[in-house]
């Protein structure tokens, strides 16, 4: 759960400190008050894109810290081990984000510096918001495969892995098919071309790295007469008086004298006997040198033709070698396809069509799995919907094949092959008896499509491990029952997961377990956020507000109190029934 959200210099928010606890929350006040912007805040904590316009005008930066407590067998510990990040399972997760004046975002998680996606990654895991633009979701019916997808992930995730398994194999097989067929008059043409380019190539015979050893060669063989001066001058130094010959002197001295102060002339004794055989060494290595020194114009001229002959191969195709024959490779393969086109297209036409056959039997499968979750997800709606004042609302899930006649033959079909299967979902409503199916998105009301999406929600949250779930004013467009029904459903699902909601409505927020008032106000002629945690006292007042409007009276007061009372006996029942 979200235990804390430290809010600094976001929007007209200055400095705020909120606590949280499990349950249920809902957020209240004025229109503009600032609601939303404690909605903004989690949503950049959970990886969302932030601007250098949401920071407080004359501020530097703004930022946001939470702090999440969690289950040891939670999700999100195994995504953090994968992320290199450091974290005690028994400690809380705290995470950090600020952004700059230059539009800049910095994060870290427990400390640790993480980019935006690493972020976006650990988020999505901790906290879903629930905003009024999810409602235009269920009016897009090219979302509602996703939709379906995720609630179905125990049994269609499998399914649809293997399946975009085969369909990467099988899209590489079509596109190389395709490639081959649509082979032009102009790539005959260039056969000759690497007939040329390949003999030419393979007459040189080269070897990796051939270039770099010929280039040494080259400067040893240019050289070798200097080279044998400057060796031998140096052999002869070594060896002679003044070299090894005066050490060997020094050492015998040193030999003579050393029993008498071992303590002081045995180190020095044995410095010297150390570069005596380090510089004999040297002297043996400088004399075999010397002797394999070649003299020979002859080997010279054929390494200085054969670098021009590389060099002239290197303009043509390849900064290297190893480039040069790697273009080879590649002209041969061409060629090869070029010079038996025919029999490339019969191997390719054989393996395409056997990994269609896999592939299609696996979308099969997907799709039949996803009718199975199609029926399951719908009649689960329906029940969700009856407990939000829709009992009579019918609602499917309709699957269709993805017809297209640009797409793949398939037993006397055209079917559309796409990376997410051969499938097509829409969720159609029937909100009265005797009314047909209708597509959602043509018929359902605001206030509809808010309860529809709670209704999913509330199935979602039973199957993904999310512990923040946050609501936007999912109670617009709904009043009387309807509202009620709203808040009973929002303090359920707070039973599995800890539940935020901004609302307007006094039926709503009285369910809550705990309300905190938005409220603005001016300070030194700047105006600025507060974020209250409401006692029992300030929440009569808060939903006489909410109830009566500015003037607040005895009977809205009394009217409030009514309220909370009522809720609270509602949800102590809803608990009790709970247990047994």
């Amino acid at each position: 759960m979200l235990e804390t959200l430290s809010i600094r210099n976001l929007a007209v928010v200055e400095s705020v400190d909120v606590y949280f606890y499990p349950g249920f929350h809902v957020l209240t006040g004025e229109t503009g008050a600032g609601k939303s912007i404690i909605i903004d805040a989690l949503g950049l904590i959970a990886g969302a894109r932030g601007s250098a316009e949401s920071i407080r005008y004359g501020c530097e930066k703004a930022e946001m810290e939470a702090l999440f407590s969690l289950p040891s067998g939670h999700s999100v510990w195994n995504t953090l081990e994968k992320l290199g990040i450091r974290a005690q399972k028994e400690e809380h997760l705290i995470i950090r984000r600020e952004l700059n004046s230059q539009g800049k975002s910095t994060s870290r998680v427990n400390g640790q510096m993480v980019n935006l996606t690493m972020l976006r990654e650990i988020g999505e895991q901790l906290v879903n918001i629930h905003g009024q633009h999810e409602h235009q979701n269920l009016l897009r019916p090219e979302r509602h495969l996703g939709l379906l997808d995720t609630y179905g992930e125990s049994v269609i995730g499998p399914l649809k892995a293997e399946y975009q398994e085969r369909y990467s194999k099988f899209a590489q097989v079509e596109k190389e098919l395709r490639e081959l067929q649509d082979s032009s008059q102009k790539s005959y043409q260039m056969l000759d071309l690497y007939r040329f380019q390949l003999e030419e190539i393979s007459s040189a015979a080269l070897k990796p790295g051939e270039d770099e050893l010929l280039s040494e060669e080259r400067v040893k063989l240019s050289y070798s007469e200097k080279m044998m001066d400057s060796i031998s001058g140096a052999y002869e130094l070594l060896n002679g008086r003044q070299g090894l010959e005066a050490i060997s002197n020094v050492i015998s001295t040193l030999e003579e004298v050393v029993r008498y102060d071992e303590k002081a002339l045995k180190p020095v004794l044995e410095q010297l006997q150390s570069s005596f055989y380090q510089l004999e060494d040297a002297s043996f290595q400088l004399r075999d040198y010397r002797e394999d020194i070649e003299f020979n114009p002859a080997r010279l001229e054929e390494v200085e033709n054969r670098l021009d002959l590389i060099s002239g191969l290197r303009r043509k195709y390849g900064d290297s070698v190893e480039q040069i024959l790697g273009y080879y490779e590649q002209i041969s393969r061409e060629t090869d396809l070029l010079e038996n086109k025919d029999e490339h297209l019969d191997k390719l036409t054989v393996k395409r069509n056997a990994l269609l056959g896999e592939l299609m039997e696996a979308a099969m499968q997907l799709s039949e799995a996803r009718r199975q979750c199609a029926a399951d997800l719908a009649s689960q709606v329906e029940g969700e919907l009856k407990d939000l004042q829709m009992e009579r609302t019918s609602l499917e899930v309709k699957i269709d094949v993805l017809d297209d006649p640009r797409g793949v033959e398939y037993e006397g079909s055209r079917i559309r092959l796409t990376r997410q299967g051969i499938d097509s979902a829409e969720f159609m409503i029937s909100p009265n008896p005797g009314e047909p199916l209708r597509p959602l998105s043509k018929i359902a009301s605001g206030g509809e499509l808010s309860r529809i999406m709670l209704a999913m929600k509330s199935i979602f949250a039973r199957h993904e491990d999310i512990p923040v779930l946050i609501f936007d004013e999912v109670d617009t467009g709904v009043s009387g029952r309807a509202a009620q029904s709203i808040a009973d459903k929002l303090y359920r699902l707070s039973s599995t997961c800890q539940v935020f909601s901004i609302t307007h409505l006094p039926q709503v927020a009285c369910m809550a377990d705990h309300q905190y008032l938005i409220r603005k106000k001016v300070q030194d002629g700047r105006t600025m956020t507060e974020v209250e945690a409401l006692s029992e006292e300030g929440r009569v007042k808060e939903l006489a507000r909410m109830l009566g409007g500015v003037e607040i009276t005895e009977k809205t007061l009394h009217h409030a109190q009514e309220m909370l009372n009522l809720a609270e006996a509602s949800k102590a029942e809803e608990t009790q029934a709970v247990k047994y």
